[in-house]
């Protein structure tokens, strides 16, 4: 069995003991079949690997039936409720036929168990490879099934209260003014009038929220050729503008664990095709669109080094979105 750290640097032994009372791989392992056997009732013939980021982990597990199974555990409790509404949430989009990993119910018909300050849930590993952002064919195709994802969230039943839970987000141009108030070093003299042309030639902001994933992007969507067979991890659920997550994810769609590059201008726009296949853009729309995909572009220039060219990416938005003449 291998033991992991997803996103940070620390010693993932230290991190297994410290964080979640497992004092070493034979524990883990231990631990992970005795949650199985006691709650789905499934014997356990290997656990494969487990994968650590901050206080969350993922158990990479073959039954005795032969099935492959990923368990995935919480021990923050501030998250439980977060986690219960998540696996609500993809349990009924699996219903409705989405592709996403739906939890398997214990025996008692929960989705999510909480178990001795532990929060849990069982899938079944789904297959594909991740996205490949340099395959504008498949960056259609996600495209295509967030909008598929979005249209579906919008009719849960339960989205009333998980949003009145989650809150409402400020809208996109205050939360703009904000981020321009602070003087960003990748807020150019040229980029920051390019942005503020757009904002001022914009239509009405459309006040339109609903849940949305929070997380779109290549490291959480899985492919078979054309199709997307994956959209994982709904653990990022929001309340966002679909227009917003899909400007979000058009600018992250590349990053995946620990690599995080941007894409070009072509696969924005392939994504955004995609996404209208399903659903069409008003003009308004479409304008507050092209606005947050250049004010993401400009907010993920990191600081000092990039060695990935996120600067020389937003330099390249700001100039698609000049007007002519502009400095």
């Amino acid at each position: 069995m291998t033991l992991q750290m997803l996103w940070e640097q620390d010693e993932p032994d230290g991190v297994l003991r410290d964080r979640f009372g497992l004092a070493d791989l034979d524990a883990a392992s231990a631990w992970v079949s005795g949650m199985l056997e006691r709650h789905w009732g499934i014997a356990v013939a290997a656990c494969d690997r487990i994968v650590m980021s901050d206080r969350n982990a993922l158990a990479w597990v073959r039954s005795a039936a032969g099935e492959h199974l990923l368990l995935k555990w919480s021990v923050a409790p501030e998250r439980f409720a977060r986690l219960g509404s998540v696996a609500a949430l993809a349990a009924w989009l699996g219903t409705r036929g989405l592709p996403v990993s739906a939890p398997i119910p214990a025996r008692d018909g929960r989705v999510q168990v909480e178990d001795d300050g532990v929060s849990a849930g069982l899938q079944r590993v789904v297959s594909g490879t991740w996205l490949d952002v340099g395959d504008l064919r498949q960056v259609r195709s996600a495209g295509s099934a967030l909008a598929r994802l979005h249209a579906a969230m919008r009719s849960w039943p339960e989205r009333a209260h998980v949003e009145a839970t989650l809150g409402r987000p400020a809208s996109a141009s205050s939360q703009i003014a904000a981020w321009i108030a602070t003087d960003p070093a990748s807020l150019t003299p040229r980029a920051r009038t390019v942005l503020q042309d757009l904002l001022d030639a914009a239509p009405p902001e459309p006040d339109e929220r609903q849940v949305v994933h929070g997380d779109f992007r290549a490291a959480n969507v899985l492919m078979a050729g054309d199709e997307v067979t994956g959209v994982l991890d709904l653990e990022e659920i929001r309340v966002d503008s679909t227009v917003g997550e899909l400007a979000r994810s058009a600018v992250l769609l590349g990053t995946m664990f620990r690599e995080w590059a941007p894409v070009s201008t072509a696969v924005h726009g392939a994504l955004l095709e995609g996404y209208q296949t399903v659903r069409g853009l008003t003009e308004a729309e479409l304008a507050w669109w092209r606005i947050q995909v250049l004010w993401y572009a400009l907010a993920l220039v990191p600081p000092g080094d990039d060695p990935h060219g996120w600067g020389a990416a937003a330099d390249e938005l700001v100039a698609a979105e000049a007007r002519p003449g502009t400095r």
